[in-house]
């Protein structure tokens, strides 16, 4: 049994059964990739995928047990290695980041900044994408921490903290009807086209809530993902733009005026995750605690080992 054959599997699990991919996430040849599966098959004893000829088309139920087992292993691998650079005192290494472009853009350049300031040999790599491809790079070890608004606590190998709240805010170009409504009520905003994020992203949940417990049907006619494209299109005049309140800067957004949606849309969490019982580096730790300041390296300890933290 050796460390590739381990791979193998897990690759192949995580990529759909295509032996090209494996292959070329493992740097190896598909023949290679069928080897190192069979071998280990016969080693255990245990067949662990299901064929259509040479074919893999799903996992077997021992294979589904074995496979936990194999992630285990590859997990405390990779956390041995880490531990090993932390323990000879090497302050150097890559930290990767996924986040959605709304906490890419707006909420980490002052923590990218200060992090930098505190580990330069650190290199960060930043991803963007949708929440729940954050989650998927995170359990596959892609990704070191995922930060987003919607989905991370969904998953039970994660684990999450809440690190700050947040409310929705309504942008209209200047001199727009709506200014002259206050408050503004759900029926005053379906009575405009709306432009806000994509389902999963950015508190887009609480938004559809909203209105669905008024009984009140939105025109949304244009969603996306990026705060940036949502403004552009409000300041064409296509619609009205539901937004972060991080995203928008008076100085900045000139010819657009923000109102408050506190009282329209339930407050939003964002929260940082990473794959739970994972060996944290050091820099790690300290860019965790700079996203949330509030957040102790014991609190961080306690829910790697299974604690719990409160939301």
């Amino acid at each position: 049994m050796n460390f590739q054959q381990l791979r193998s599997i897990r690759e192949a699990a995580r990529r759909g059964y295509n032996l090209t991919e494996v292959a070329n996430a493992l740097f190896t040849s598909q023949p290679g990739v069928s080897r190192q599966i069979r071998e280990l098959e016969d080693e255990l004893g245990v067949v662990i995928f299901e064929r259509n000829g040479k074919r893999l088309t799903g996992m077997t139920e021992p294979g589904k047990g074995i496979l936990k087992i194999i992630d285990r292993l590859l997990i405390e691998a990779e956390n041995l290695q880490q531990a090993s650079l932390e323990y000879t005192g090497q302050q150097s290494g890559t930290l990767s980041v996924a986040a959605t472009h709304t906490q890419a853009r707006y909420a980490l350049p002052k923590v990218v900044q200060s992090f930098r300031t505190a580990y330069p040999d650190v290199r960060i790599a930043l991803q963007q994408s949708a929440p729940e491809h954050i989650a998927e790079w995170i359990l596959s070890g892609k990704t070191d921490i995922g930060i987003a608004t919607e989905g991370l606590s969904q998953f039970p190998d994660l684990v999450s903290f809440p690190c700050y709240r947040w409310s929705h805010l309504i942008v209209v170009p200047d001199g727009h009807p709506l200014l002259t409504r206050s408050p503004i009520r759900l029926e005053d905003l379906a009575e405009f086209p709306l432009i806000t994020y994509d389902v999963g992203f950015t508190g887009r949940g609480h938004i559809d809530a909203a209105f669905a417990q008024a009984g009140v049907k939105p025109d949304i006619v244009l969603t996306a993902m990026d705060s940036d494209v949502i403004k552009q299109y409000v300041a064409l005049g296509l619609g009205v733009g539901i937004v972060a309140s991080m995203a928008f800067d008076h100085g900045r957004d000139k010819g657009m005026r923000a109102v408050e949606a506190s009282h329209l849309f339930a407050q939003n969490t964002t929260r940082l995750a990473v794959r739970r019982g994972a060996y944290l580096r050091s820099y790690a730790y300290h860019f965790i605690q700079q996203f949330a300041p509030d957040l102790t390296r014991a609190d961080i300890d306690a829910a790697l080992n299974g604690g719990e933290l409160a939301a």
